[in-house]
């Protein structure tokens, strides 16, 4: 199973847009059973008498209008709460993923460094440098759910050529995969959907 942990600063709108993008696209390609995806947040400001809040609602009302949180795609939007990311968390997942600066120096802090070279910025899966804006401030949703998305579609693209992860994603299971092949390990291809 391939882990992923998606974290901002509340756990209430990037972070939790992310987690549901990216549910989003293994549950199209078939392999939601094969990823465990989250997202927490570095601060408690969402998280009161152990309660985190809910989804933002123009964040919700995004997913929705994309298609994800709907009565037909929910993939648990409605039950999502704001947690805090633990230092527990990074033995736990393969891939943590912050939205900005703020966000990886608060991890780096919280689990000491990097030593498996888990952390990654969401923006580093794109072709383009820089932060997510938190629409917190900005408000400006739509320039949010691109950053996401295509942080997400980057990712995923990544796992799917990465050797140690085809491996696991392939349809019989690896049992016959060769490292040294050079060939498709039958995985559905680079033409997944964006969203």
């Amino acid at each position: 199973m391939i882990r992923i942990l998606f974290v901002c600063h509340g756990n209430i709108c990037r972070s939790t847009m992310s987690e549901f993008i990216m549910k989003d696209i293994v549950n199209k390609q078939g392999l939601l059973d094969s990823f465990h995806i989250e997202s927490s947040a570095t601060h408690t400001d969402e998280i009161w008498n152990g309660m985190g809040s809910p989804v933002y609602p123009p964040a919700r009302a995004k997913l929705r209008e994309h298609g994800i949180g709907t009565d037909d795609n929910e993939l648990g939007v409605s039950e999502k709460r704001a947690r805090l990311t633990s230092r527990g968390d990074y033995d736990k997942f393969d891939f943590i993923i912050g939205m900005d600066r703020a966000n990886m120096r608060d991890l780096e802090r919280l689990f000491g460094g990097d030593p498996e070279g888990k952390l990654y910025k969401m923006l580093d899966f794109t072709d383009r440098d820089g932060d997510v804006a938190d629409p917190w401030y900005t408000g400006n949703f739509d320039a949010t759910w691109r950053d996401c998305s295509d942080g997400c579609h980057g990712l995923f693209r990544q796992i799917l050529t990465d050797k140690r992860y085809a491996k696991e994603l392939s349809e019989d299971g690896g049992d016959s995969w060769d490292e040294d092949d050079d060939t498709d390990p039958g995985l559905i291809h680079d033409d997944f959907p964006k969203g």
